[in-house]
């Protein structure tokens, strides 16, 4: 299998009420020309990805109350917090980047980690997967939920930093933190080496087996 039929793309929560919505631009604290930025950053990585034959997965929020856990309810009624991206409103499609035709699309119902969608997990095993590149949106929320589970379960993980950018923490500490607890890559999206399936060190074992094979036959005395 190819290095590009192991790795996929995906791309986090690009959507509306994250994106560009008057609710959106209220809850981004930075410059709004940086979510701008990585929706075009992402919107460039998607085209890169198609053209090197790497898959593209979608994944999208919804928030609709009944679909949310207690403690959700408690905490969003604790801080005044609308739901987002409901189910049928503008505020969840999607927003500059768009699935192609038989790209797969998996949604969070009220949750950060897209390994919590039905069928997220079970897709990229069935296509052999071994390699994520994430973009989108957040870097200290969703983006980070699912990266952080993908590790867990054995995947590579390479993290856009121009296609991504953080909600509530400093972003350049994000990016360390990623590199540091599940090293994470973070190169930009025009670093070809960003595609690449990181190469694994055989384990300590596996190499002294290999070695033994290859020793040479003891020179036995004939004396």
């Amino acid at each position: 299998m190819t290095a590009s039929a192991r790795t996929a793309l995906v791309v986090v929560d690009l959507q509306n009420d994250f994106c560009a919505s008057p609710l959106a631009r209220a809850r981004f604290r930075g410059d709004p020309a940086v979510l701008d930025a990585v929706v075009s950053s992402t919107a460039g990585a998607a085209a890169e990805a198609r053209l090197r034959g790497v898959e593209v997965v979608f994944v999208r929020f919804t928030g609709d109350p009944d679909r949310q856990g207690a403690s959700w309810r408690l905490r969003d009624r604790a801080r005044g917090r609308p739901p987002k991206c409901l189910e049928g409103t503008w505020g969840a499609e999607f927003h500059g980047v768009l699935p192609a035709a038989g790209e797969a699309v998996f949604t969070k119902r009220a949750c950060f980690d897209a390994f919590l969608a039905a069928g997220f997990e079970e897709h990229l095993r069935a296509r052999g997967v071994e390699h994520l590149v994430f973009a989108g949106l957040f870097a200290d929320v969703c983006v980070d939920s699912t990266a952080r589970t993908a590790f867990q379960k054995g995947f590579h993980v390479t993290v856009l930093a121009d296609c991504t950018t953080a909600l509530h923490l400093p972003y350049e500490e994000v990016l360390a933190f990623m590199r540091v607890l599940y090293g994470a890559r973070t190169p930009v999206s025009g670093d070809p080496s960003a595609w690449d399936v990181p190469a694994v060190e055989p384990r300590r074992e596996e190499q002294e087996e290999e070695e033994g094979e290859c020793a040479p036959e003891p020179v036995r005395s004939r004396g």
